[in-house]
């Protein structure tokens, strides 16, 4: 099945098997209305009513849930894009707690920052950012 949002897959679904967005509410146990906003992506199904919608409309839960969601800029990242998201903030994380300790060591609020363990966290940020510099999609 081609990958659109939820909205898209549930009209096309239910426009295949011959159903009016009425027919669907009343085996659906909802309003035409309520069908109309999931179709046009204002509202979703409530996820306990996924599996019986699947198999009104006679499809796998999997196959109905594997549309994209209607919100542009907020599709699902994989396994790789999430480390390496991981990656870019552990870098800015090192660099915000350098400065931070370095700057509370001097005002008295913490010990001072060792020059050895202000390298060591800087090291470690600057690795994690170039790994994920290095590791982006080309």
């Amino acid at each position: 099945m081609e990958k659109k949002t939820l909205g898209t897959t549930i009209a096309a679904l239910r426009k295949r098997n011959g159903m009016t967005q009425l027919d669907l509410a009343n085996l659906m146990n909802v309003t035409d209305k309520a069908v109309s906003k999931w179709e046009r992506d204002l509202s979703c199904p409530d996820v306990n009513s996924f599996p019986r919608l699947a198999e009104v409309l006679g499809v796998s839960t999997d196959d109905l849930l594997n549309a994209k969601t209607a919100h542009a800029g907020t599709e699902s990242n994989g396994p790789r894009e999430t480390a390496l998201l991981a990656l870019k903030c552990i870098g800015l994380a090192m660099g915000v707690a350098v400065v931070a300790l370095g700057s509370m060591g001097e005002i008295g609020l913490a010990e001072p920052l060792s020059p050895n363990a202000g390298m060591t966290m800087l090291g470690i940020g600057l690795t994690c950012l170039g790994i994920s510099a290095f590791n982006k999609k080309g």
